[in-house]
């Protein structure tokens, strides 16, 4: 705002009226809130550790989200299909950051909870839009950890569709956020570097429960995408390798209605030479074995051990070229991932297979039986299950 002229600067600093000192009660009296652990160094510690999560969380949630939907630009330069296991990495940081979000930002709301009764509550204009501008950065952080925390559960207890309002609400409080940085940047500053002076009793104590509670937020839940960590994985919505299966099922054959797969199954692939095959057929082609993991949106991943056929042979037999995109069907019969869109990185990819079977047996119903997508470095959401159909793009 100091680019403004001076005449629009001081409108926005001269002051408005007062409230009447009577409605000044409860929260709102000199002295309300005596706790020495608050205080401007407690915030920006705390905002400090707040704000890494979110930037993180932000950044690996991009990149969910190209994946998903590439625009035109990224799909001309190729996406990324090494390492294998890369989105199985940035979606696990991006739901074990937006978990350990939740308890750094109740504690930096507790942190600056008073200043919500300040007195009088605005001073001026430039005051009363610094506050709205806080309101907006607190409503959108706290609606995408609620609905991100959400949909690890696979609970949608919402009108609006989740991903899009969560991309938007993303945007919405990392640009707020950066507002927020700017205007408190010379307080920021002052009180970023730990006072040579004793700290208030109690800081300390708030620091370590916060970065305690942390810890053992992600402990307990990033087992579900740390291997390493499993044994801890106590409050996690998926467990891989619970009941048996090293692989855990988001949507089922009997949600999806593919249970019974009709006798006269068979798989067309579409090109300059389209052809069908039955099960059989397929099976009797040679096959690869690739170990690859299924990396899911809700946080949790493990790896399987998946044979099949290549995919880039089904498509040259298909007559169609390197560089071909396609598109998978699945026999479900509705669903928003019911057609997948494979780019030509994964199309062309030789770990890429129409997958037949995991870990050595033929594929189960919920798995995608008979046949299924598998490719490297792709979202879980994409590999499709229970494919009938293969179509160029």
């Amino acid at each position: 705002m100091n680019s403004l002229p001076p005449s629009a600067r001081r409108r926005l600093d001269r002051p408005l009226p007062a409230p009447p000192d009577a409605l000044r009660r409860g929260p709102f009296r000199a002295g309300a809130f005596r706790s020495p652990a608050r205080g401007p160094r407690t915030a920006v510690v705390l905002g400090r550790w707040l704000g890494a999560a979110l930037l993180l969380c932000f950044a690996t949630g991009l990149v969910s989200h190209l994946l998903q939907d590439p625009p035109s630009r990224l799909l001309a330069v190729g996406l990324p299909t090494r390492p294998p296991w890369g989105y199985r990495v940035t979606q696990g940081l991006h739901v074990a950051c937006g978990l350990a979000a939740v308890p750094l930002a109740g504690a930096k709301l507790w942190s600056v909870y008073p200043r919500l009764f300040e007195w009088p509550p605005a001073r001026s204009v430039r005051h009363a839009l610094e506050r709205a501008a806080v309101a907006a950065l607190v409503a959108a952080v706290l609606l995408e950890l609620f609905t991100g925390l959400l949909n690890t559960l696979q609970w949608y207890p919402w009108p609006f569709p989740f991903r899009q309002t969560h991309y938007w609400t993303a945007w919405t409080a990392v640009g707020a956020l950066l507002v927020h940085l700017a205007v408190k940047a010379p307080e920021i500053a002052t009180h970023w570097r730990r006072a040579r002076s004793v700290p208030p009793a109690g800081r300390r104590a708030v620091l370590a429960a916060t970065a305690a509670a942390v810890g053992a937020v992600t402990l307990t839940t990033a087992g579900q995408s740390v291997p390493w960590l499993r044994a801890l994985d106590l409050f996690a919505p998926r467990r891989p390798g619970a009941g048996g299966s090293a692989l855990p099922v988001n949507r089922t054959a009997a949600q999806a209605g593919t249970v019974a797969v009709p006798a006269d199954w068979h798989l067309t692939v579409n090109g300059p030479t389209p052809y069908r095959l039955d099960l059989a057929a397929l099976r009797a082609l040679p096959q690869t074995t690739a170990v690859l993991p299924i990396a899911c949106v809700e946080g949790w991943s493990a790896n399987g051990q998946w044979t099949g056929v290549p995919l880039p042979d089904l498509l040259r037999r298909a007559g169609l070229p390197p560089g071909s995109a396609v598109r998978v069907t699945s026999l479900e019969a509705d669903g928003p991932y019911r057609t997948t869109d494979v780019p030509a990185p994964y199309a062309d990819h030789p770990r890429a297979l129409l997958a037949l079977a995991l870990d050595g047996r033929p594929l189960t119903p919920d798995h995608g039986f008979p046949a299924r997508l598998i490719a490297p470095d792709r979202p879980g959401v994409l590999q499709t299950k229970w494919v009938t159909r293969i179509d160029p793009l």
